[in-house]
């Protein structure tokens, strides 16, 4: 079995303009999606808007610059993760198939063993 890095990319600005109901409702897929795949998952987090962020990087000279916000502008953001266990690429994309993503999309990633 390998892990997969599963990351969800939604517009922020829609994020922003749902109502109550459409966020409730979202909340619950991703319950359910908990519930119907809960062997498979390793974890995952809901994280805070890109205004939140903080990005650092090294200039030429190798001194570490920090600044506020993302560390990329673009129109869908990181929003969450989830880390899942499955045995190949199709299965891992059958599990993120099920993920809610009505604002954007997700990206699956396997996860390098550097051990």
């Amino acid at each position: 079995m390998s892990e997969y890095l599963v990351l969800i990319y939604e517009s922020e600005a829609a994020w922003e303009k749902a109502d109550g109901e459409t966020a409730g409702t979202m909340m619950k897929e991703h319950q359910e999606f908990g519930e119907r795949n809960g062997a498979a998952l390793r974890g995952g987090n809901a994280l805070h808007p890109t205004t939140s962020a903080t990005s650092l990087r090294r200039d030429a000279s190798g001194k570490l610059v920090v600044t506020d916000g993302a560390f990329a502008e673009t129109k869908e953001a990181l929003g969450g993760y989830y880390v899942i266990e499955a045995g190949d690429l199709d299965a891992a994309i059958a599990i993120a198939s099920q993920i809610p993503a009505h604002f954007g999309g997700v990206e699956v990633r396997p996860i390098r063993d550097v051990g």
